[in-house]
């Protein structure tokens, strides 16, 4: 039998689409997920993760691309990209910072060392604790690095008397379009941290912020649930990587919840 020579490809070779696809990538696609099946090392250098955080500084770069900075490489069969994917979604899940085990079946022991030391570490230095919060503006900041995800995060944040930010967590991480939650799923920890206050906020990957009835719906369920138990609702925004629709600033909670059906009177940003 005649042998036949098989050409190995180069390890760093693409197929012509591929390659086509790279070329037209901008930092939009970024952001947006297109490049997240390719490889960093196959991006154009401008647009790869490290790049970009020296170029445009760390608040630049989605969390996907953060994630891949820190974990360096992939592992056998999914890129570094795909991978820092599946750990956002597994940060999200958890309401505190993993173990080393819990992640190490993930990455591997050497990369959940680091993943679980940065994060210890970044909540001893800069945690959102005492955070003030007077007004939309300065939840936005709090949740915005959340805008870019494929489904829905609702999100909570706990605040005390002073309205300061005890906490910020992702209560549930719904479809590709909406997220199914129920009051005693956004309250539970709220009350286990004997917070005074609560803001809620989700995305929408749409990056339609006009609220839906769904939206509304649940906005006058969270309201009369913070009253029984007493706590203040703030706020409810719907938000997106470049902008942001809030309940209160549009004057819609007083429009759902007129004082006396619901709404308490103590319920002010400030």
């Amino acid at each position: 039998m005649k042998n036949i020579k098989h050409h190995r490809p180069a390890k760093n070779d693409l197929p012509d689409t591929c390659i086509d696809v790279v070329q037209n990538l901008n930092t939009q696609d970024c952001k947006k997920g297109i490049a997240r099946l390719i490889a960093p090392k196959h991006l154009p250098e401008n647009l790869r993760p490290r790049s970009r955080l020296l170029s445009e500084g760390p608040a630049a770069l989605s969390d996907r691309e953060l994630l891949s900075i820190l974990l360096n490489t992939g592992v056998k069969g999914k890129n570094v990209s795909l991978l820092a994917d599946e750990l956002r979604e597994r940060l999200d899940a958890n309401k505190n910072i993993p173990s080393v085990e819990e992640l190490s079946a993930m990455i591997g022991e050497f990369k959940a060392c680091s993943i679980v030391a940065m994060l210890e570490f970044g909540r001893r230095r800069w945690g959102c604790r005492n955070v003030r919060i007077k007004n939309a503006a300065d939840i936005f900041p709090l949740i915005r690095h959340y805008a870019d995800c494929s489904q829905e995060r609702f999100i909570s944040v706990s605040l005390n008397g002073a309205h300061e930010v005890l906490a910020v967590r992702v209560v549930t991480v719904g479809l590709v379009n909406k997220s199914i939650i129920h009051p005693r799923e956004v309250f539970a920890d709220v009350i286990a941290d004997r917070a005074s206050a609560i803001c809620v906020a989700h995305n929408h990957p749409s990056r339609i912020l006009e609220p839906s009835d769904q939206d509304d719906d649940v906005t006058v369920r969270l309201i009369k649930a913070a009253n029984l138990l007493g706590i203040n609702f703030l706020d409810h925004l719907i938000f997106t990587e470049t902008d942001y629709y809030s309940y209160r600033a549009a004057g819609k909670m007083n429009i759902l919840c007129p004082k006396g059906r619901g709404i308490s009177s103590h319920s002010r940003m400030n």
